[in-house]
């Protein structure tokens, strides 16, 4: 904003702000770019509740590898939010709070302090060269990689899948950058404390390459990340550096219809011989009935090797179907209703059941609704 001083009793019919002897003048061409700034600032919420039934009845009233509908044969605050976005002209910032049981298990390996898990993402961004789309982000953000975010009404199912729960990492604290090197092609540089973690447990980084290709009704977003991540022992390193590749292609044909496959592949060197190794592979659709009723199934193979992200050796498969209807969506505000059903096996058995052995399987269903807003 520009801000012309004059003496004070000096003639004027523009807004004047009195301070310390001086008063200021705001041209209105000043005053009309002011008030545009404050209606470009974002505002967002949700608040995201469910009720889940598991036909295993298991005891302990959770859902076997799952991180986001945790909780079963109840109801549950699965999340919600409160986020605020300025514009970046050349400085702005994000700040994503919030709360509920995801929270939890997302910031489950946080070593800064339970207040961070009520903090998503928090951040400076930065744009020095504004012809040119250079942005940088320093802070805490979600991580780049997967197919999925942890909101829920901006997925297609309810339930998360194995690959986003297990494969890949939440957020990261540190530097992220951006910028388009072609009009189809989108690259990016992250240096970050490592995986899931504000307070950073060692003393080495982890590196980020990202980049996004749009082809027609196409996209393709592919992710590495490759740094040291396990925690120093009274000050030593200990070896080995964890690697993840992480890919998507998204195709939209239509307005109504969507389809994405994504794709990871992960190793974690041991301090001994050989490494920890996990991969998997998922597609999901989503099919627009009508503008209020939407259905979208979903199909993975997640393979932890060695147990190093389920704490067992094995295969894990789910399927997932999930319908929706759209109670109401006007100016801003909308209300969402999903109705979900999922088959998750394992060629393990793994799977917690009412007062009998484990199982191979489980079968859920769920109920969830949720509200969101923006300005």
């Amino acid at each position: 904003m520009l801000i012309s001083q004059v003496r004070r009793g000096s003639p004027s019919r523009t807004c004047r702000l009195a301070r310390k002897g001086w008063v200021y003048r705001i041209s209105r061409q000043d005053a009309t770019q002011d008030k545009s700034y404050w209606k470009r600032i974002k505002l967002y919420g949700l608040l995201d509740a469910n009720y889940s039934w598991n036909f295993n009845d298991p005891a302990s009233k959770i859902n076997t590898f799952r991180n986001f509908d945790y909780r079963t044969n109840t109801g549950d605050i699965n999340y919600g939010e409160f986020a605020i976005e300025t514009p970046v002209e050349p400085i702005g910032f994000r700040a994503d709070f919030g709360f509920g049981r995801s929270t939890q298990l997302v910031h489950g390996s946080e070593q800064a302090g339970k207040a961070f898990r009520y903090i998503q993402q928090a951040y400076v961004s930065a744009k020095p060269l504004k012809n040119y789309g250079l942005q940088f982000d320093f802070g805490k953000f979600v991580t780049s990689a997967g197919a999925e975010v942890i909101e829920t009404h901006s997925n297609w199912n309810y339930s998360r899948s194995l690959l986003f729960a297990w494969a890949i990492p939440y957020y990261h604290m540190g530097l992220r950058t951006s910028i388009p090197v072609h009009k189809n092609y989108t690259a990016g540089f992250q240096l970050v404390n490592g995986w899931n973690n504000v307070e950073d447990t060692n003393g080495a980084k982890t590196v980020g390459l990202t980049g996004t290709l749009t082809a027609g009704k196409a996209t393709w977003y592919h992710n590495y990340y490759v740094g040291r991540e396990k925690p120093d022992i009274g000050g030593v390193s200990q070896p080995g550096v964890r690697q993840l590749f992480d890919t998507t292609v998204l195709v939209t044909p239509t307005s109504k219809t969507a389809f994405y496959i994504n794709f990871d592949v992960g190793a974690d060197k041991r301090i001994g011989s050989g490494s920890d190794r996990w991969y998997g592979i998922a597609g999901a659709a989503r099919f627009a009935l009508t503008n209020r009723v939407a259905v979208a199934p979903r199909l993975e193979y997640f393979k932890d090797r060695d147990g190093f992200s389920t704490g067992t050796p094995q295969a894990l498969k789910e399927f997932t179907l999930t319908g929706e209807y759209k109670v109401w969506g006007d100016n801003g505000t909308a209300l969402l209703s999903r109705l979900e059903y999922r088959h998750d096996w394992s060629n393990h058995t793994v799977f917690e059941q009412s007062n009998a052995p484990h199982r191979n399987h489980q079968n859920t269903a769920l109920i969830g609704l949720i509200f969101t807003f923006s300005r």
